[in-house]
């Protein structure tokens, strides 16, 4: 499975949330990586509870700095992320079961290039929108 890279395309412009995007991509290849190498069961269960625990802290922590700011697509950004993570959720719940199938890596890497979209043009306009206050 390929891996995900944190380029220029992805900076918002806001050190703080681009820290946080590597870091979740860290995550993500690092799931990628145990799945593909076929790494012990629980290996793989403890990346993806930090990486959907690392995923629930990360979006709060975008929603409360867009609260602070008053950012007016709050409430779509909000929703795409309870949306996201429920999704997220219930796809690693199939891959934590032993013998995780490539449909389901498929749709995790699926899911995680929404995500990489969601940066690249939600994200970015957070960061623009952060960046001018």
């Amino acid at each position: 499975m390929a891996r995900y890279e944190f380029t220029k395309s992805l900076e918002t412009g806001n050190a703080i949330i681009d820290k946080e995007h590597r870091e979740l991509i860290d995550a993500v290849n690092r799931l990628l990586d145990a799945c593909g190498e076929g790494m012990v069961h629980d290996q793989i269960n403890k990346t993806i509870d930090f990486l959907n625990s690392y995923v629930d802290r990360h979006f709060l922590h975008e929603e409360q700095l867009q609260k602070q700011s008053g950012y007016p697509g709050y409430a779509a950004h909000k929703a795409f992320h309870d949306n996201y993570k429920k999704t997220l959720k219930e796809i690693t719940a199939g891959i934590s079961s032993p013998g995780a199938s490539i449909a389901e890596m498929m749709k995790l890497n699926n899911h995680i290039g929404i995500l990489i979209s969601h940066i690249r043009t939600e994200d970015k306009k957070l960061g623009a929108f952060l960046n001018s206050k």
